[in-house]
């Protein structure tokens, strides 16, 4: 009798079952490659205050995963969270092993609001875990302090390449 073969979907699904036992769903669902953009924040006067490499969060694992998974950001990276549309959004500290400034910005453009975020303390549970709160379409996330080394504030315009 011949050996049958599993469609594809079939192992996903496996897969994915077996994935979820174990806890590792997101880190199945995000083993994609991230695009990538450049995000630009400018001043009132059009100035250029920074820019970063960002890769881009735009379906719901990716941005439940976030930079969880990552160990650290360059200088000028980050990564640029993309919403089906603005509304109000809860951004926590959930497995990261460094500190960030979280930058909520409007459909428009418009910085409105900046968090520089800790670490939580060692064995925060999830429920623990501060929420991170503001308004957008986007969430810029990068190094610990950027914002504040570009001179970045609520109120400037972020500028992101491509059709985000």
């Amino acid at each position: 009798m011949a050996a049958r073969r599993l469609p594809a979907v079939a192992l996903l699904a496996l897969l994915v079952v077996f994935a979820g036992c174990t806890g590792a769903v997101t880190n199945v669902a995000n083993d994609g490659e991230y695009d990538r953009t450049t995000v630009t924040v400018v001043d009132e006067d059009g100035a250029e205050l920074g820019a970063v490499d960002a890769r881009v969060a735009d379906t719901y694992s990716k941005r439940y995963t976030g930079l969880s998974d990552t160990e650290s950001l360059g200088e000028n990276e980050g990564m640029l969270f993309v919403h089906d549309e603005e509304d109000r959004y809860a951004y926590v500290m959930r497995e990261m092993s460094f500190p960030i400034d979280i930058v909520f910005i409007a459909a428009n453009g418009t910085i409105t609001r900046i968090h520089h975020a800790e670490l939580p303390p060692e064995g925060t549970n999830d429920s623990e875990l501060r929420r991170y709160r503001g308004t957008g379409k986007y969430v810029l996330e990068v190094p610990h302090g950027w914002t504040n080394d570009h001179d970045v504030c609520e109120g400037d315009t972020v500028e992101i390449a491509g059709d985000y």
